[in-house]
């Protein structure tokens, strides 16, 4: 099968990988003709090259990460239009049986529209984001605004003429629907997130890690990831300073992001000592190194959001065997994956006093740790791996060609 993967936060293939790299290298190590065109992270990338094996298209474009709301949606506008160009200006075959487009961003739909009437492409969506109405949540958008109505426009559109649509859980599925009733139920199915299964440490190793951080004897809690408005880390800095009278319990954040400034600045104002921010940048493999020094895996998403996110970085967590406490809204239905896999505890986020309750549950009940680490990791391994990801896309997939033949 020839497969078009239109990305936007695709990291070289020869490099640190994450959930969609992953994905396309399982395409391509399954024998699928698969091409990515995504964003050039220097200058010097941009062109048609080979990276691990696959053609990629890397394309200039305007700051897309990082920056002011204004140049980043401008960036995100002109995306469909740069790839467009690039795709005809490096004269490959474009005559695709698949292109797969995953949200954010929702400014693609054009482009995917495009191959689907000039070539009948099927279409499928990964969703991952519900946009416009997250930048609601956060604050970034006011609903009925110009722009809401634009992007509200756009995403109606995109769940139109996507023919099959991948979620992350059940909450996003029955949230959609719900506010988008005339759309069609039996096109969207569950995706959940998905990850390659990394080889543990030996103890020896591990023991090299806690010595280098200073965690040798100390109960820690680890958050890594970004460190941005959805995250809402603060959470974490607070939930530290209610722990302070336990000279053992020691937080570590791995991470970087727009609110890298205004988390050192809470730790710096409230004096935690027992928390350390590293900033430098880590490999996924590096990360998952160090992620096995703690002894339990941190989740934070903002109280305010409506729409239910499955944060990604629990793949992480249950790939290292690490139970799991969450502070999250009660939009999300993670809490029900945690319960259900009996893999972690969770809270509302902003109760400090009550994540602080299930974080002492954790601490003084190592066993139950132990246990609810390896819930996760055999959820993890049985349901969640790369492979199972490629399984479910090809095989929703397989039922749209077969309906039109």
């Amino acid at each position: 099968m020839r497969v078009l993967f239109l990305g936007l936060a695709v990291p070289y293939l020869h490099d640190s990988q994450n959930l969609y790299s992953e994905l396309i290298i399982e395409f391509h190590e399954r024998g699928d003709d698969i091409t990515l065109i995504a964003p050039a992270y220097y200058d010097d990338d941009v062109g048609l090259e080979l990276e691990n094996g696959i053609p990629v298209i890397r394309v200039k474009t305007l700051e897309l990460f990082d920056t002011g709301k204004i140049i980043k949606g401008l960036a995100n506008l002109l995306l469909p239009w740069q790839y467009k160009r690039a795709l005809k200006k490096y004269k490959i075959d474009l005559n695709f049986d698949l292109v797969i487009m995953p949200t954010p961003p929702i400014t693609l739909t054009s482009l995917a529209l495009w191959f689907k009437k000039e070539y009948g492409s099927t279409l499928y969506l990964i969703m991952r984001d519900i946009f416009p109405q997250n930048a609601i949540d956060l604050r970034l958008m006011r609903e009925g605004s110009l722009v809401y109505n634009y992007f509200r426009k756009r995403e109606k559109k995109t769940y139109q003429i996507f023919d099959s649509i991948g979620c992350m859980s059940q909450g996003n599925i029955d949230y959609v629907l719900r506010h988008n009733p005339e759309m069609k139920s039996e096109k969207f199915h569950l995706l959940p997130n998905w990850g390659p299964l990394r080889p543990l440490l030996k103890p020896e190793k591990i023991a090299a890690l806690k010595k280098k951080y200073g965690t040798k004897g100390r109960f820690v809690a680890m958050y890594g990831g970004n460190i941005g408005l959805p995250q809402k880390v603060e959470n974490i800095a607070y939930l530290a300073k209610e722990c302070q009278e336990y000279k053992d319990i020691f937080f570590i954040i791995i991470g970087h992001g727009t609110r890298n400034e205004h988390l050192k600045e809470i730790i710096k104002k409230e004096k935690l000592e027992n928390i350390r921010f590293v900033t430098e940048k880590l490999d996924a493999a590096e990360y998952f190194e160090v992620l096995q020094i703690a002894d339990v895996g941190l989740i934070s998403l903002s109280e305010d959001f409506t729409i239910p996110n499955i944060p990604s970085k629990a793949l992480a967590y249950y790939n290292a065997k690490k139970p799991i406490l969450a502070s999250i809204d009660t939009n999300t239905d993670f809490g029900s994956i945690l319960e259900e896999n009996d893999s972690g505890v969770w809270s509302e986020a902003g109760n400090y006093k009550l994540l602080k309750e299930k974080l002492l549950y954790l601490y003084n009940n190592r066993d139950r740790c132990e246990e609810m680490g390896l819930n996760g990791y055999n959820y993890f391994k049985e349901t969640l791996l790369t492979s199972d990801a490629y399984n479910t896309i090809k095989e929703e997939v397989g039922k749209i060609t077969k309906s039109t033949n």
